[in-house]
């Protein structure tokens, strides 16, 4: 079965959310637009939040969140205890955060990579399984509560 992802951002990820999209569905995967749903300036946590509430619900496996830098899609979503966000901008941070991190969410930074390296990097992130082993004892240490 295909994984459900989340995908959401701001008006700055809004080209690359709306051409990814289009990708992973062509590729099976079951994906939910959080929004935004044009390129108007929006406030990207009135997406970043209902997306990582989602995914800590369990009703979507993984995220991908866009907006110009990365920085505020990632810092909103990591405000949820049950949320990792990783911002990448190469395919070996793409590969380590999954592997080491357990990442759920991946933030892309659409002013500072081509869509060709964010198509690249959402596929590595969500072909990508986390390795366990010395890694889940201190994924298991980043939660607060």
């Amino acid at each position: 079965m295909a994984k459900k992802i989340a995908i959401g951002g701001d008006h700055a990820g809004f080209e690359y959310k709306a051409k990814l999209i289009i990708k992973l569905e062509s590729q099976g995967y079951e994906v939910k637009d959080f929004g935004p749903f044009s390129d108007a300036s929006v406030d990207y946590p009135d997406y970043v939040h209902p997306l990582s509430s989602a995914i800590e619900a369990g009703e979507y496996e993984l995220g991908i969140v866009i907006c110009g830098s990365g920085n505020g899609v990632a810092i909103t979503a990591n405000k949820h205890q049950g949320i990792r966000a990783a911002l990448c901008w190469n395919e070996e941070l793409a590969l380590l955060c999954r592997q080491h991190n357990n990442a759920n969410v991946l933030a892309l930074p659409a002013r500072f990579i081509s869509y060709e390296l964010a198509e690249k990097l959402a596929e590595i992130f969500l072909t990508t399984e986390f390795e366990g082993g010395r890694h889940q004892n201190r994924v298991n240490k980043i939660a607060c509560s």
